[in-house]
């Protein structure tokens, strides 16, 4: 009888033992409301348009509007609007080639109009260059012809700054007879080829 008595004993102390147990787990196996997640916040996307900068570095993305602003040729410190004259064919300006006489370097009349645009644009646009490049034809030694067209790429170069160009503005170099604007052995070639050609950097 006292070892039913204590079997029974036991077996409460069990059955209160898992009682309690189950009530301290109970919070777990909670299955209320979800709890709300906050969404991250989604950056705001900017207002305006918007430049792409793929591989481009730092910088380069302002750089690059800036440029935009240049003339269509890239001639620095020229907008597009004065930039066009050099290729309108109804403007002066476009005329970059002047002439020369046999064996001469001295600047006819017919092209004082020409010299006298160029040195006038070069004059308002103080950041343009121009390089001058004077050329000879076959006749007379390579020596010869390096330095005929030397001299007629200076003669343009004095003209110019007299009507207001600057020298840093103006670079001469001679070709002698090693660029002919015209293949040719006659009179009809070789005036072509008594030149200098006015050729403004960046274009």
């Amino acid at each position: 009888m006292k070892r039913l008595s204590l079997v029974s004993v036991l077996f409460a102390s069990v059955l209160l033992a898992a009682c309690g147990t189950s009530q301290t787990k109970a919070p777990i196996e909670d299955h209320g409301a979800p709890t709300a997640v906050t969404p991250a916040p989604v950056p705001a996307t900017p207002s305006g348009p918007q430049v792409e900068t793929h591989g481009l570095a730092p910088g380069a993305a302002d750089q690059s509007q800036s440029l935009a602003g240049q003339g269509p040729s890239g001639i620095e410190g020229v907008n597009a609007a004065d930039a066009a004259k050099l290729k309108d064919s109804n403007n002066i300006l476009s005329k970059r080639i002047v002439y020369f006489d046999f064996d001469k370097f001295a600047i006819k009349p017919d092209y004082r109009a020409l010299i006298e645009a160029h040195a006038q644009f070069l004059k308002s646009h103080g950041q343009a260059k121009v390089v001058l490049q004077g050329n000879a034809d076959e006749r007379g030694s390579r020596e010869y012809n390096m330095a005929l067209g030397q001299r007629r790429a200076d003669s343009v170069k004095q003209a110019m700054s007299v009507l207001g160009a600057k020298d840093e503005q103006m670079e001469t170099i001679s070709f002698g007879e090693e660029k002919p604007a015209a293949e040719g052995h006659d009179e009809a070639a070789w005036q072509q080829n008594r030149r200098t050609e006015i050729r403004y950097q960046g274009e």
